[in-house]
């Protein structure tokens, strides 16, 4: 039986099913994506969708995920390293974590006190401490996260995602962004199709009981389906003439879709129907605001995740602070942004698994980039893109682990440093998908989310 759908297995669903990886390439042919192509070399389970939870503005990695006793023993002296330029001046004396950390779980990884909640699923978490970007400053750091590139205008990894593997839901886009109050430095092009169809772009949601504009029925249902037939039959004849028009097509399915989901939206919207124990979970009834804004956004990505939608991605909630980029008090803006967001996203992983989600779901927490070891003035810390930590976990990824590492400061990546190109070949390698062979012809050339980048970090994946 087809569990999504409660009858016998359409030919679609036993392809997916039925033969690993090859069931997975075939379901993405017939999703129309006909330049996915499977891994040659496969995780022992692959993903079958993502969620990215997205730490706008820099989390430090010294203070969170890469302890380094050094800046304790040295706290307050001049660092004794050459340093570069950073993105501004006022470079400070070396700055100790106000937080301590512990070891936990079976792993004994390392996690600060930043994230209690974080802490207890140790054991799912793949801790990259060696990652680097080619940029130190927001906009462009952010362009090259998410779409592996440094400028705006081209197609964001979850584009790149919805276009190769195609949607699990015909009721909703393959690709949803949740707003949760603060839309990073670059703006919605961070989300963009580029120069993919319009379809794949991200769907932005807003907070509250109709996250998306305008999308609420008028009018007679039959009415309206009658108006979007007569349009279609307009774009078909205009396309007719035209011949082979992407952008037309792409016309044609946003307004189905969008057709589709003013029963589907309001739907998932409404969170009525969960438990009172669940929303304690994710935060929901907390004390601080921003907690129960992410913890909404959290739940919503799940009831997203389990109808099907292919890539969630999450922005952080506005704390009163400038995101994550705390160029001074440091101790105050991580704790009420790390307050924020801690327990919804214990609560994610916890659910995730509950449902057995996380068996073919890949979750993601990153920022554009890390921060320096030494102060920016006397209680700030600086931008760094030259060794930082992000982390992965669920299908395919080897939990209660680490991987790569910095200098005893946690400045430089010194042991396995990666680019964000080989986080998204990573990414894509989970999904089933080889990231040389995602491609798109444009512009008289065979483009994709690595450019000609990207190397998998098979020391983060199982088997």
């Amino acid at each position: 039986m087809c569990a999504e759908h409660g009858r016998g297995p359409s030919r679609r669903a036993f392809l997916e099913q039925g033969a690993l990886g090859f069931g997975a390439l075939a379901y993405a042919l017939l999703a129309g994506a006909p330049h996915a192509r499977a891994t040659s070399r496969r995780p022992r389970r692959i993903a079958r969708r993502v969620v990215f939870l997205y730490m706008d503005g820099g989390v430090s990695q010294v203070d969170s995920f890469d302890p380094k006793p050094r800046l304790a023993a040295e706290h307050g002296q001049p660092i004794g390293m050459a340093i570069p330029k950073t993105q501004f001046a006022d470079v400070g004396k070396v700055l100790k974590s106000p937080w301590d950390f512990a070891q936990h779980g079976q792993s004994g990884l390392w996690v600060s006190s930043l994230f209690p909640h974080l802490a207890a699923h140790a054991d799912r978490l793949a801790v990259i401490r060696s990652m680097t970007s080619k940029f130190s400053e927001h906009t462009s750091a952010n362009y090259f996260l998410h779409t592996g590139f440094g400028q705006q205008g081209r197609p964001s990894a979850g584009a790149w995602i919805a276009y190769g593997l195609g949607s699990l839901d015909e009721d909703l886009p393959a690709f949803v962004v949740l707003n949760s109050g603060l839309v990073p430095p670059g703006g919605l092009d961070n989300f963009g199709a580029g120069f993919l169809p319009a379809s794949f772009q991200g769907s932005l949601f807003e907070p509250g009981p109709t996250p998306v504009a305008n999308l609420i029925a008028r009018e007679d249902p039959a009415w309206q389906r009658r108006k979007l037939d007569l349009v279609q039959l307009l774009d078909r004849r205009e396309q007719a003439r035209r011949g082979e028009d992407a952008t037309i097509e792409a016309a044609i399915r946003n307004a189905e879709t969008a057709f589709r989901m003013q029963s589907a939206v309001p739907a998932l919207a409404d969170l009525s129907g969960e438990s009172a124990l669940t929303r304690r979970a994710y935060g929901l009834e907390h004390e601080y605001e921003p907690t129960r804004r992410y913890g909404t956004a959290c739940l919503l990505a799940r009831r997203l995740l389990e109808r099907g939608v292919r890539f969630v991605e999450l922005t952080p909630p506005d704390t009163g602070h400038d995101r994550w980029d705390q160029h001074s008090n440091l101790v105050q803006g991580h704790a009420d942004n790390a307050r924020a967001v801690d327990q919804p996203i214990g609560a994610l992983l916890g659910d995730l698994a509950a449902r057995g989600l996380l068996d073919d779901t890949l979750v993601v927490f990153a920022s554009e980039f890390g921060r320096t070891p030494m102060a920016q003035g006397t209680d700030g810390r600086d931008h760094n893109p030259f060794g930082f930590s992000i982390w992965l976990a669920g299908a395919g990824v080897k939990g209660g682990t680490t991987f790569g590492a910095t200098d005893d400061y946690g400045y430089y990546a010194v042991e396995d440093p990666l680019e964000l190109h080989d986080l998204h070949a990573t990414m894509l390698h989970l999904m089933g998908v080889d990231h040389t062979r995602l491609t798109y012809r444009f512009d008289s050339r065979d483009m994709r989310l690595t450019d000609v980048h990207g190397k998998v970090a098979h020391g983060v994946v199982e088997g």
